[in-house]
Protein backbone atom coordinates (compact mmCIF):
# COMPACT_ATOMS: atom_id res chain seq x y z
CA UNK A 1 0.00 0.00 0.00
CA UNK A 2 1.32 3.66 -0.98
CA UNK A 3 2.68 5.82 1.58
CA UNK A 4 0.55 8.86 2.72
CA UNK A 5 2.56 11.57 1.90
CA UNK A 6 0.47 14.69 3.07
CA UNK A 7 -2.89 16.16 2.92
CA UNK A 8 -4.02 18.78 0.49
CA UNK A 9 -6.88 21.11 0.78
CA UNK A 10 -8.53 22.58 -2.47
CA UNK A 11 -10.86 25.35 -3.07
CA UNK A 12 -13.82 24.50 -5.49
CA UNK A 13 -14.73 27.70 -7.29
CA UNK A 14 -11.82 28.69 -9.39
CA UNK A 15 -9.56 25.80 -8.67
CA UNK A 16 -11.45 22.25 -9.31
CA UNK A 17 -14.28 24.28 -11.40
CA UNK A 18 -15.07 27.61 -13.15
CA UNK A 19 -18.79 28.05 -11.50
CA UNK A 20 -18.80 31.71 -13.18
CA UNK A 21 -22.22 31.28 -14.89
CA UNK A 22 -23.88 29.28 -12.08
CA UNK A 23 -22.77 31.85 -9.13
CA UNK A 24 -23.46 34.79 -11.51
CA UNK A 25 -26.99 33.94 -12.62
CA UNK A 26 -27.69 33.33 -8.88
CA UNK A 27 -26.20 36.90 -7.38
CA UNK A 28 -28.25 38.28 -10.20
CA UNK A 29 -31.57 36.58 -9.46
CA UNK A 30 -31.34 37.80 -5.82
CA UNK A 31 -30.21 41.50 -6.99
CA UNK A 32 -33.17 42.02 -9.16
CA UNK A 33 -35.46 40.39 -7.19
CA UNK A 34 -34.74 42.73 -3.78
CA UNK A 35 -34.20 45.48 -6.21
CA UNK A 36 -30.81 46.11 -5.14
CA UNK A 37 -28.43 48.48 -6.97
CA UNK A 38 -26.50 46.04 -10.17
CA UNK A 39 -23.01 45.89 -10.21
CA UNK A 40 -20.51 45.49 -12.79
CA UNK A 41 -19.42 42.05 -14.55
CA UNK A 42 -16.11 42.80 -12.90
CA UNK A 43 -17.35 43.11 -9.40
CA UNK A 44 -20.48 40.10 -9.81
CA UNK A 45 -16.92 37.75 -11.27
CA UNK A 46 -15.53 38.77 -7.66
CA UNK A 47 -18.10 37.64 -5.42
CA UNK A 48 -16.62 34.18 -6.77
CA UNK A 49 -14.29 32.51 -4.06
CA UNK A 50 -15.19 34.82 -0.50
CA UNK A 51 -18.25 33.85 1.68
CA UNK A 52 -21.16 35.42 0.07
CA UNK A 53 -21.53 37.25 3.51
CA UNK A 54 -18.66 39.09 2.82
CA UNK A 55 -19.04 40.37 -0.56
CA UNK A 56 -22.53 41.65 0.12
CA UNK A 57 -21.18 43.66 3.10
CA UNK A 58 -18.38 44.52 0.80
CA UNK A 59 -20.37 45.72 -2.27
CA UNK A 60 -23.49 46.61 -0.10
CA UNK A 61 -22.16 48.35 3.18
CA UNK A 62 -25.90 49.73 3.47
CA UNK A 63 -26.91 45.75 4.16
CA UNK A 64 -27.25 44.99 8.06
CA UNK A 65 -27.42 41.43 8.71
CA UNK A 66 -30.68 41.06 8.37
CA UNK A 67 -30.63 42.36 4.98
CA UNK A 68 -27.84 39.93 4.28
CA UNK A 69 -29.89 36.94 5.76
CA UNK A 70 -32.58 37.65 3.14
CA UNK A 71 -30.33 38.13 0.02
CA UNK A 72 -28.22 34.90 1.23
CA UNK A 73 -31.91 32.93 0.98
CA UNK A 74 -32.53 34.72 -2.07
CA UNK A 75 -29.51 33.48 -3.71
CA UNK A 76 -30.09 29.99 -2.41
CA UNK A 77 -33.61 30.06 -4.27
CA UNK A 78 -31.90 30.34 -7.61
CA UNK A 79 -28.85 28.30 -6.88
CA UNK A 80 -30.13 25.09 -5.55
CA UNK A 81 -32.69 25.04 -8.07
CA UNK A 82 -31.05 26.22 -11.24
CA UNK A 83 -27.20 27.74 -10.58
CA UNK A 84 -25.73 24.45 -8.89
CA UNK A 85 -25.10 22.73 -12.02
CA UNK A 86 -24.27 25.76 -13.86
CA UNK A 87 -20.35 25.01 -14.49
CA UNK A 88 -17.50 23.29 -16.03
CA UNK A 89 -14.56 21.44 -15.00
CA UNK A 90 -10.88 22.98 -15.71
CA UNK A 91 -9.49 20.93 -18.96
CA UNK A 92 -6.48 19.02 -16.86
CA UNK A 93 -7.90 19.24 -13.74
CA UNK A 94 -8.89 15.69 -13.54
CA UNK A 95 -6.11 14.57 -14.89
CA UNK A 96 -4.17 16.69 -11.63
CA UNK A 97 -6.34 15.37 -9.11
CA UNK A 98 -5.32 11.45 -10.26
CA UNK A 99 -1.56 12.04 -10.54
CA UNK A 100 -1.76 13.82 -6.64
CA UNK A 101 -3.62 10.80 -5.54
CA UNK A 102 -1.32 8.46 -7.33
CA UNK A 103 1.45 9.92 -5.38
CA UNK A 104 -0.11 9.16 -2.27
CA UNK A 105 -1.36 12.78 -0.87
CA UNK A 106 -4.84 13.09 0.79
CA UNK A 107 -7.13 15.35 -1.20
CA UNK A 108 -9.74 17.14 0.63
CA UNK A 109 -12.06 20.00 -0.23
CA UNK A 110 -12.08 23.47 1.59
CA UNK A 111 -14.21 25.72 0.09
CA UNK A 112 -16.68 28.49 1.17
CA UNK A 113 -19.03 27.04 -0.71
CA UNK A 114 -22.02 25.34 1.64
CA UNK A 115 -20.70 21.92 2.57
CA UNK A 116 -23.87 20.06 1.65
CA UNK A 117 -23.96 21.90 -1.85
CA UNK A 118 -19.99 20.57 -2.44
CA UNK A 119 -21.26 17.11 -1.63
CA UNK A 120 -24.24 17.48 -3.98
CA UNK A 121 -21.86 18.78 -7.33
CA UNK A 122 -18.98 15.90 -6.43
CA UNK A 123 -21.58 13.75 -6.39
CA UNK A 124 -23.20 15.27 -9.48
CA UNK A 125 -19.90 15.13 -11.68
CA UNK A 126 -19.01 11.61 -10.09
CA UNK A 127 -15.77 13.27 -8.26
CA UNK A 128 -16.19 12.17 -4.97
CA UNK A 129 -13.82 9.41 -5.33
CA UNK A 130 -10.52 11.92 -5.00
CA UNK A 131 -11.44 13.19 -1.82
CA UNK A 132 -11.38 12.25 1.76
CA UNK A 133 -12.58 15.01 3.22
CA UNK A 134 -15.05 17.66 1.91
CA UNK A 135 -16.16 20.74 3.94
CA UNK A 136 -17.50 23.68 3.37
CA UNK A 137 -19.79 26.91 4.88
CA UNK A 138 -23.06 26.22 7.23
CA UNK A 139 -25.76 27.00 4.98
CA UNK A 140 -26.64 30.53 6.56
CA UNK A 141 -22.96 31.51 6.88
CA UNK A 142 -23.42 32.21 10.41
CA UNK A 143 -20.84 30.18 12.17
CA UNK A 144 -18.88 29.07 9.50
CA UNK A 145 -18.41 31.09 6.33
CA UNK A 146 -14.54 32.33 6.02
CA UNK A 147 -12.13 30.54 4.47
CA UNK A 148 -9.96 30.77 7.70
CA UNK A 149 -12.59 29.02 9.72
CA UNK A 150 -13.67 26.55 6.79
CA UNK A 151 -10.14 25.51 6.68
CA UNK A 152 -10.04 25.26 10.67
CA UNK A 153 -13.17 23.17 10.69
CA UNK A 154 -11.42 21.25 7.90
CA UNK A 155 -8.03 20.52 9.75
CA UNK A 156 -9.68 19.72 13.19
CA UNK A 157 -12.26 17.24 11.03
CA UNK A 158 -9.16 16.12 8.85
CA UNK A 159 -6.95 15.64 12.02
CA UNK A 160 -4.54 17.16 9.38
CA UNK A 161 -1.46 18.88 10.23
CA UNK A 162 0.90 22.29 9.48
CA UNK A 163 2.49 19.85 6.84
CA UNK A 164 -0.35 20.10 4.69
CA UNK A 165 -0.88 22.43 1.47
CA UNK A 166 -4.45 24.70 0.62
CA UNK A 167 -4.61 25.42 -3.07
CA UNK A 168 -6.93 27.71 -4.20
CA UNK A 169 -7.55 30.93 -7.24
CA UNK A 170 -8.21 33.87 -4.67
CA UNK A 171 -6.62 35.99 -1.71
CA UNK A 172 -9.18 34.49 1.01
CA UNK A 173 -7.39 30.76 0.38
CA UNK A 174 -4.08 32.39 0.81
CA UNK A 175 -5.17 34.30 3.75
CA UNK A 176 -7.18 31.01 5.11
CA UNK A 177 -4.09 28.91 4.55
CA UNK A 178 -1.59 31.48 6.17
CA UNK A 179 -4.35 31.62 9.37
CA UNK A 180 -4.04 28.43 9.90
CA UNK A 181 -0.13 28.36 9.38
CA UNK A 182 -0.31 26.19 6.19
CA UNK A 183 1.95 26.68 3.34
CA UNK A 184 -0.33 27.88 -0.25
CA UNK A 185 -0.52 27.20 -4.03
CA UNK A 186 -1.85 29.69 -5.64
CA UNK A 187 -3.66 28.91 -9.42
CA UNK A 188 -4.26 32.02 -12.14
CA UNK A 189 -6.49 29.71 -13.87
CA UNK A 190 -9.21 30.22 -11.66
CA UNK A 191 -10.49 34.02 -10.77
CA UNK A 192 -7.51 36.19 -8.82
CA UNK A 193 -4.70 37.49 -10.54
CA UNK A 194 -1.53 36.87 -9.89
CA UNK A 195 -0.78 40.18 -8.61
CA UNK A 196 -3.68 38.61 -5.86
CA UNK A 197 -2.22 36.26 -5.13
CA UNK A 198 1.51 37.39 -4.87
CA UNK A 199 -0.09 39.91 -2.11
CA UNK A 200 -1.53 37.29 -0.51
CA UNK A 201 1.87 35.89 -0.28
CA UNK A 202 1.28 32.75 -2.11
CA UNK A 203 4.29 30.16 -1.39
CA UNK A 204 3.67 29.15 -4.82
CA UNK A 205 1.68 30.28 -7.72
CA UNK A 206 1.07 28.19 -11.02
CA UNK A 207 -0.83 28.84 -14.19
CA UNK A 208 -2.35 25.28 -15.20
CA UNK A 209 -3.61 21.90 -12.84
CA UNK A 210 -1.10 20.62 -14.85
CA UNK A 211 1.62 22.08 -12.81
CA UNK A 212 0.01 21.32 -9.86
CA UNK A 213 2.48 18.02 -9.01
CA UNK A 214 5.48 19.77 -9.31
CA UNK A 215 4.84 22.61 -6.84
CA UNK A 216 2.92 19.39 -4.67
CA UNK A 217 5.96 17.79 -5.07
CA UNK A 218 8.75 21.14 -4.40
CA UNK A 219 6.61 22.25 -0.71
CA UNK A 220 5.98 18.76 0.74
Amino acid sequence: MEAIMGELFFDFDGTIADSEVGIVNSIKYFVNKLGLRPLTDDQYRLFIGPALTDSLHKYYPEMDDVAVQAAIQTYQEFYTKDGIFQLTLYPGIEAALTQLQASGYVLNIASAKPEGMIKEITAKFNLEHYFTGQYGATLDERIRSTKTQVLQYALQQSGADQSSLMIGDRDTDMVGGRDNGLRTIGVTYGFGSKAELQQAQATVIVATPGDLDAAVSELM
